[in-house]
């Protein structure tokens, strides 16, 4: 009889308590050696292969570990080192590999950006001059190490070279052809190398098919696919594409490969598959579980879908797996003993997905009464958490259903808005000021964590955090910043403190996912109607304001960015969930106001990276985004001043969205990418002022002042000065308090250099 196998496409990396995080970090603060770093990730790794296997995936991905990312495992597996590096050829040193993310002392580190849509980050291949050839083959060594040590005939996994070379930068597009035919033979190789040790299905992540692409960007599919399979007709490549319906989909599930994974939990895939087919010749690899959401999957509608899906093909050709990686949720709910009930019946974090996926495959294979527990369980939970008072919350239903009682723009335009504005703060040319938050010490994690477990009361808690609060007023006046910030001591993280303080947001004692190297995050989970509760952050703010005569910003993390880096109910539409937030930060903003904090920054980092894949769907999006932040922000006072913080990735395609959200002030992660963002500019006339960030903080390394001087300089060429603010280009808190002190110092003193310079020009 044909089985219906089940799949996994990858797994968390960070393990159940961070252990590989915290390797990570020992390594790198020199209390753990290389070798005890190698031992400690190696015994996770296969620690997560045998969870796997024991949840009876068929197919348990291997190489999808990494000891920082993957696109840069991708880049160092092919040699791809940028020259600042010192590297002469062979295996890439692990001193490389992690200066090329992190950066040293005389070498910056490579653009970070945002994994398509998600709040994942990679580091950006860099193509100049790139003579890639095969340093080691990884994917082999974790397929030898997992039949070796576990037993386990693994599906390797590696990234496509359309997609790697796609998202890589430092070279011009009509060299891409060129570049593609450097690399597919070193693919050839590794597959062959993989086939020659016994491997029989490979998973070649090609995420950037769910893309806007040309029919000359599938052309090159093709080709490289074709030569592919022609060079290694003994391996089965499974194709695998995630995140979004496949653009071409009659010409991507034609290609000549024996497998391809399509995610149906997004756009309109299930209709695509209907209208056109499938090949009878070819798995289909079915990711019908949601793998970047934390819900429990309605297990009915799942098993019906699947049994529509098999009424175009073969038991023997489907493979039941999740929708992408399991990298982006986090690792288990059975640490969660606090979490109410009702919303802990209704989470599925990776380890139970696999379980949803495996008890899947099992209903096919055995018919669905082998399942009907826990299908019946699943429709369960799911019915208690929607027909909860979580989810029917009478007013706040009512103000989304009547927004157009709430105003969305300001008063007056920004040309005389800022006239009152600048009245009222008396700013210099060229103000300096930071992104928000501040280092956050050991010292204060400690106490915040004494503070939750109930060590220390309340009182002494709000006074150590009035008291980091002072030394920190204190040292930004010393540092002579003009416009300063209370720090965020008192926040884990800018996403996550809101969410305890918001209602229908719940937090996880564990829930933890990647973000950037050991950064992780904590996103909270949106499980219900989402409103204001009493003030958040006006008592840290109002107590920084009173110690100092300079503007203190008060700070607050977006509507947009709350929902993207949530974990957001999927009963409502998303956008409903981001008009909810927006009307509960507008009373936030007021009460900010009302106390006399006249600069409030409600910080967008994740605005771009929400974007649908499907260039389609960008102009809904962009539209909704821009009306929850003037949402949130419109009811002010004229001479009250919005700021904004943003991540940059490719700016310029939301340049218009960007102006329309009429904030006063943008600050924009710009450093390790600057005069490409610049650029930009040079088409669009941006009206409002900008901070572009002047120093990269995310690398240990204090800049030198040249380097701060040239990058003003570069921006000072297309924005005017009287626009300009300068700033480091994201939040100081993981950064080490005398290096933020250093190149803070550093970045003030180009900035007074600047300034003087400005001046003297306007008095010629």
């Amino acid at each position: 009889m044909s089985k219906v196998r089940s799949a996994n496409l990858g797994y968390p990396r960070i393990g159940e308590n961070r252990e590989w995080k915290k390797a990570l970090e020992k390594y790198w603060n020199g209390s753990l050696s290389k070798e005890e770093l190698l031992a400690e990730t190696e015994q996770l790794r296969l620690q997560f292969l045998q969870k796997q296997k024991k949840s009876g995936i068929d197919f348990i991905p291997v190489g999808d570990f990494s000891l920082y990312d993957h696109v840069l495992d991708t880049s160092v597996m092919f040699g791809i080192v940028p020259k600042r590096f010192t590297y002469n050829r062979g295996p890439v040193p692990l001193e490389t590999y992690f200066a090329i993310a992190r950066g040293t002392e005389g070498a910056v580190a490579s653009e970070m950006t945002k994994w398509f849509n998600t709040n994942y980050h990679y580091i950006v291949p860099e193509l100049e001059d790139a003579v890639p050839t095969l340093t080691e083959n990884r994917p082999l060594a974790y397929y030898l190490e997992a039949k070796e040590k576990l037993g386990i005939d693994g599906k390797p996994v590696i990234l496509g070279p359309i997609t790697y070379l796609k998202l890589a930068k430092g070279y011009k597009e009509e060299a891409f052809a060129s570049l593609l035919e450097q690399f597919v033979p070193l693919y050839i190789q590794v597959l062959k190398e993989l086939a020659e040790a016994g491997a029989n299905w490979v998973q070649i992540d090609e995420p950037i098919l769910g893309t806007t692409l040309s029919k000359k960007d599938i052309a090159f599919v093709k080709q490289t696919y074709t030569e592919i399979n022609k060079a290694v007709p003994q391996i089965n490549v499974l194709l695998q594409t995630y995140f979004e319906t496949v653009n071409f989909y009659e010409e991507i599930v034609a290609l000549p490969v024996q497998g391809i994974g399509l995610d149906f939990t997004v756009g309109d895939t299930l209709s695509l598959f209907q209208t056109y087919g499938f090949p009878e010749d070819k798995v289909l690899a079915a990711g019908v579980i949601d793998g970047r959401n934390i819900w429990r999957t309605n297990l009915e509608e799942k098993f019906t879908l699947l049994e529509h899906i098999l009424l175009y093909i073969d038991k023997k050709q489907l493979i039941v797996q999740p929708s992408s990686s399991l990298l982006h949720v986090p690792v288990s709910k059975q640490l969660e003993e606090a979490l109410n009930l009702v919303i802990k019946d209704a989470l599925s974090f990776a380890d139970e997905k696999l379980a949803e996926v495996v008890a899947l495959a099992r209903g096919l294979q055995e018919g669905k009464a082998a399942i009907q527990k826990e299908i019946e369980e699943s429709k369960r939970a799911v019915q208690a958490l929607n027909d909860s008072p979580y989810r029917n919350d009478k007013q706040t239903q009512k103000n989304i259903r009547n927004l157009n009682h709430f105003k969305a723009s300001r008063s007056l335009p920004f040309a005389k808005r800022i006239e009152k504005q600048q009245a009222l703060f008396q700013l210099p040319l060229l103000p300096t000021t930071t992104i928000g938050s501040l280092p956050q010490t050991p010292e204060v994690r400690r106490t915040r964590l004494k503070w939750r477990k109930g060590e220390i009361t309340e009182q002494a808690y709000a006074q150590f955090i009035e008291a980091e609060t002072k030394k920190w007023i204190d040292m930004q006046e010393e540092i002579g910043l003009d416009v300063l910030v209370h720090g965020e001591f008192e926040r884990t993280d800018m996403v996550e403190y809101f969410g305890e303080k918001l209602n229908g947001f719940e937090v996880t004692r564990n829930g933890w996912v990647q973000s950037y190297g050991s950064r992780c995050v904590k996103p909270p989970i949106i499980f219900g109607d989402v409103s204001f509760d009493k003030p958040m952050t006006v008592k840290e703010s109002v107590y920084a304001q009173s110690l100092t005569k300079k503007p203190v910003k008060g700070m607050l993390t977006g509507p947009i960015t709350i929902l993207n880096w949530s974990f957001v109910r999927d009963d409502i539409l998303r956008h409903e969930v981001a008009y909810q937030i927006a009307l509960a930060l507008r009373k936030e903003i007021e009460n900010l106001e009302g106390n006399g904090i006249k600069m409030v920054q409600v910080d967008e980092p994740a605005l771009r990276e929400g974007l649908p894949l499907d260039q389609e769907k960008w102009q809904d999006y962009l539209d909704a985004a821009v009306y929850a932040f003037k949402l949130a922000t419109s009811s002010v006072q004229d001479d009250t001043q919005i700021h904004t913080h943003m991540c940059y990735s490719d700016f310029e395609d939301i340049i218009e969205a960007i102006s329309a959200l009429d904030a006063d002030v943008i600050s924009i992660e710009t450093s390790r990418s600057h005069g490409e963002l610049i650029s930009s500019f040079e088409d669009f006339t941006y009206d409002k002022d900008i901070g572009l960030g002047v120093y990269d903080i995310h690398s240990p390394r204090v800049p030198r002042k040249e380097e701060i001087i040239q990058n003003i300089e570069r921006a000072l060429q297309t924005i005017s000065p009287k626009q300009f603010w300068i700033n480091p280009d994201c939040g100081l808190k993981t950064r080490k308090e005398a290096e933020t002190v250093a190149a803070l110092k550093v970045m003030v003193a180009a900035a007074k250099e600047i300034r003087k310079a400005q001046l003297a020009l306007q008095e010629k």
